[in-house]
């Protein structure tokens, strides 16, 4: 029989036990109660009821002797009365003894007393009716003849009915102590036999059980306190504890393995931090550094002593971090030791991972510091492990590859732009910085009128950087824009700082610079390029040349017309000389609609050029594409509408940008409209209320309007974005065309004069020289922007692959 059976049977013994104590307790408690409850609500009440019937029998003969002495008939008939009610609780009280009667004698002395009770009462009632008759000498004889009789008899039954009554209740209370005496009795005897066999299973349980276990216990204990893992428990039974013991002894053996692979990987670990290079320390309560450390972590910090410093003093000594930073550090590292681990992923983000150390050498060091919490066996951060690597030479290689990658970057730009433009380009963002360094220096103080000027170049810069694709340039461009649009707030956030907007345009002109010196040094693309340089090349058409040359070949010198003719035909070929058409000369700024249609979230619309043989001059070439660089960007931004908006008025989703030139009254004009939704005059008119330019009861006509665009600063985008929203384009534009004693003007082209919108075209005009007119005439070129980003996408794989490598 094994230990699990062994334990049933004893338990199933030990609940038989304590079950016939309960089984015998409880039928004697139950017949004990009945015998208490037949004393309780039958003998005792009863023989209680006999003394209050006597009682009764008394206050009866007190009212009966009152009604014969009653001085007048009302108060005999109130004692009559009451003799009638006293007679009903007599009755009553003679039924109650007769229902708890418990023998023959009871029942006959009740039989006595209900007989004697009549008699009792009628001769009562013969008194009380003499008294009402006005006998009262007879009333009073019979009171005390008749009356007294039967009240002496009555009472007499009446006492020996409670004697007998207190009689059967003696011996009922004494026949119930007897059975109580009996059952306390037969309740100890059962409960010492129940105690011997409980105390007989607890010896057995012991011997069984408990005492084999305390001695496995006891082996087990000393085999743990000694750490002698080869020590083995003896096996002596078969049963569950022989099991157990067999499973502590294999536990053993596998900690005793467990044992020798843990002094090995300590060995390894050991051997580890001797080897490894790398730093590994680990910080202790007190931010003391353990002395357990990686031998590398002395080459990192050119120091031997590391064991028990402060881990402050160790790594952040000498290191570039703030007061402030080593304080959060110093308190990080106190707090996380011996806490939960929580406290350390709620303050890991205040630990630095890098820091720049002064060594003792004198060199400095940029050190990696990974933070790691050891837990230990309640889940709390024992140690905090920080592993340090050197990472200065990295870093050197970093910046060296993140510079080269620039300078990768800057060249795919680069490439994106021919040369005359890309020289152009650099030609003309140096005069503009050139004119913002001379305004800075002349102004020491804030001027509104030099800072609208610096704004207005520094944007047009941008603004031309970014139709070129020249991203790096834009992005530097954009932040020295918005230094200038905060100090053109009407509570500018920071104040003229002289020196500092100086070195600001001077990271400008370094940028700009360095793309120049990338040109021509990486790319050997020096000067404007052959198309550039006037002096030494005819960039004309070859065809002309060749037809020249077949006049000149066959003129008859003798003839004066011929002479004259091949002398216009020379003269019109030198004209042609440093001049371009005026798709040429904003060729670089259509390349960059499609890109700007995608920005702004519309179709790339279509550019309609009509130059009616009209050839730009290079010396303007540069104003113009300042202007139309803004009045393109406008158009497509202001203008034309969303693709949605417009199906939803019946157009194209792609919008249409004509541009027509002409010679009209001695000047060379340039008409620009555009199919959008026209001139917003309404909200014109509500950005100058809001800017104080006009009172709220000015009526100004839509020609005067449409004059405010012009002021500086003045703009309608919703929103501020890299395209729009400053206020710079039309008053720069002005401002260009005034340096060429040019003029702009805004025509309508429509008659909804006061409509919210109205159609318009931009006016160009410049002097007649700024061109010159082609024999042949009148040219149409009609540009789909949506095919011209087709062919960059195809054209600039090699840029992609440039940059890749």
């Amino acid at each position: 029989m094994n230990i699990r059976h062994r334990i049933a049977l004893l338990v199933m013994l030990s609940f038989l036990a304590i079950a016939s104590i309960g089984g015998y307790a409880v039928f004697e408690s139950h017949n004990n109660a009945v015998k208490v409850q037949s004393v309780t609500d039958g003998v005792v009440p009863t023989a209680l009821a006999t003394a209050d019937l006597v009682s009764e029998v008394k206050q009866v003969q007190l009212n009966t002797m009152a009604l014969v002495s009653a001085p007048d008939n009302g108060i005999a008939s109130q004692l009559k009365d009451k003799l009638v009610a006293q007679k009903l609780s007599l009755l009553d009280g003679l039924k109650h003894q007769r229902a708890s009667a418990t023998d023959a004698k009871q029942q006959g002395l009740l039989s006595q007393a209900q007989e004697s009770l009549d008699n009792y009462f009628n001769a009562i009632d013969e008194t009380a009716q003499l008294k009402l008759a006005g006998q009262s000498a007879l009333a009073e004889a019979n009171l005390y003849a008749t009356v007294a009789e039967y009240q002496r008899e009555f009472g007499q039954i009446i006492d020996t009915l409670r004697v007998e009554k207190n009689r059967s209740k003696d011996e009922t209370i004494a026949s119930l102590k007897a059975s109580l005496s009996r059952t306390v009795q037969g309740l100890s005897l059962v409960t010492v036999l129940a105690v011997s066999l409980l105390s007989l299973i607890g010896w057995m349980l012991y011997r069984q059980v408990i005492r084999p276990i305390s001695h496995m216990q006891a082996e087990m204990s000393e085999i743990a306190s000694s750490q002698d893992f080869t020590r083995r428990v003896p096996v002596e039974r078969e049963d569950e504890i022989g099991r157990s013991i067999l499973a502590f002894n294999s536990m053993i053996a596998r900690i005793q393995e467990s044992a020798a692979q843990l002094r090995q990987k300590s060995a390894d670990i050991q051997s580890m931090l001797q080897n490894i290079p790398q730093g590994i320390l680990t910080i202790t309560a007190g931010n003391r550094v353990h002395p357990e450390y990686s031998a590398y972590l002395a080459n990192i910090l050119e120091t031997q002593e590391i064991a028990g410093r402060n881990v402050m003093e160790l790594l952040f000594a000498d290191s570039k971090l703030g007061a402030d930073a080593l304080s959060q550090v110093d308190t990080v590292v106190a707090s996380c030791i011996g806490e939960a681990l929580m406290n350390f992923e709620f303050n890991q983000h205040l630990l630095p991972g890098e820091i720049e150390k002064k060594m003792p050498g004198g060199a400095s060091k940029i050190l990696d510091l990974q933070w790691s919490p050891i837990a230990g066996e309640d889940d709390s951060i024992a140690r905090l492990m920080v592993c340090v690597r050197d990472v200065t030479e990295l870093r050197k290689l970093a910046a060296e590859t993140a510079e080269q990658k620039r300078e990768l970057e800057i060249i795919g730009e680069i490439l994106g732009v021919n040369q005359e433009k890309f020289h152009e380009f650099i030609t003309g963002s140096l005069r503009f910085i050139d004119d913002n360094e001379v305004l800075l220096h002349q102004h020491p103080e804030q001027d509104a009128e030099a800072l609208s000027q610096l704004f207005r170049n520094m944007h047009t810069i941008k603004g031309n950087a970014r139709t070129y694709g020249l991203r790096k340039l834009a992005n530097l461009v954009h932040e020295a824009e918005q230094s200038y649009e905060a100090l053109r707030k009407p509570r500018p956030e920071r104040a003229w700082d002289q020196a500092q907007l100086l070195e600001q345009l001077a990271q400008v002109r370094r940028l700009v610079e360095r793309y120049a010196h990338i040109n021509e040094v990486s790319l050997g693309r020096k000067g404007p390029g052959r198309r550039g340089n006037v002096e030494r090349y005819l960039m004309v058409d070859k065809a002309q040349i060749q037809d020249t040359l077949q006049r000149l070949e066959a003129v008859n010198i003798a003839n004066i017309h011929e002479l004259i003719a091949a002398r216009d035909a020379i003269h019109q070929t030198l004209r042609l000389l440093g001049t371009e058409t005026l798709h040429e000369t904003l060729g670089g700024i259509i390349d960059s609609l499609p890109g700007l249609a995608d920005e702004l979230g519309k179709a790339k619309p279509r550019v309609i050029i009509d130059d009616q043989g009209q050839l730009i001059r290079t010396q303007v070439s540069a104003t113009l594409k300042n202007v139309f660089m803004h009045l393109f960007r406008n158009a497509l931004d202001h203008g034309i509408e969303a693709p949605g908006e417009r199906r939803a008025a019946g157009k194209e989703a792609a919008g249409t940008i004509s541009l027509e030139a002409r010679r009209e009254a001695g000047m060379l004009q340039l008409r620009l409209r555009d199919d959008g939704r026209g001139l917003a005059l309404a909200r014109i008119r509500d950005k100058a209320l809001h800017s104080g330019l006009i009172s709220a009861d000015e009526v100004l006509s839509d020609e005067a309007l449409v004059l405010q665009i012009f002021r500086p600063g003045f703009s309608t985008a919703a929103t501020v974005t890299d395209v729009s929203g400053r206020g710079v384009g039309m008053d720069a534009v002005q401002d260009f065309l005034k340096r060429e004693q040019g003029r702009i003007e805004i025509r309508f082209t429509d008659e909804a004069i006061g409509a919210p919108f109205r159609q318009f075209e931009t006016l160009i005009s410049l002097p007649e020289n700024c061109a010159e007119q082609l024999a042949e005439g009148s040219r149409r070129t009609l540009i789909d922007t949506a095919e011209l980003a087709a062919h960059q996408a195809a054209t600039r794989q090699p840029r992609a692959l440039l940059r890749a490598i």
